[in-house]
């Protein structure tokens, strides 16, 4: 669940944040260190101020995390470390399948937004 910040080089993003998620077990300690890497992710992103930042679904991919688990972890552990940290204005979920698109979608229809908090499907 930890976090580290690199300049992006050429990439067209000026920092990557690096982090590694948990391979699934069905364990508690699974959940927690999912959320660990969208906490970190989000503490180091506020403290060199960026304005946004993008996050795959971490750990759904061959580390095994069920996308219908990992998705309210990702989703509401982002909307509670937001008010955090004033300077993130936008945060991306980058997801690569319709089947994640539909599931994370649904979790945020379910999640009550903070104040201040506009949750927006991409176009």
């Amino acid at each position: 669940g930890q976090a580290k910040i690199t300049k992006g080089y050429r990439l067209p993003a000026k920092y990557v944040i690096h982090t590694v998620g948990p391979v699934y077990h069905g364990k508690k300690e699974d959940a927690e260190l999912l959320a660990s890497c969208y906490v970190n992710s989000l503490a180091l992103a506020g403290k060199h101020k960026l304005k946004s930042i993008a996050f795959p679904a971490i750990s759904t991919g061959v580390y095994g995390y069920p996308l219908e688990e990992a998705s309210p972890i990702a989703l509401e552990t982002t909307l509670e470390e937001l008010a955090k940290y004033s300077s993130i204005e936008r945060v991306v979920f980058a997801l690569f399948s319709e089947k994640a698109l539909k599931v994370y979608t649904d979790v945020l229809n379910t999640i009550r937004n903070p104040p201040g908090v506009k949750c927006l499907p991409a176009t």
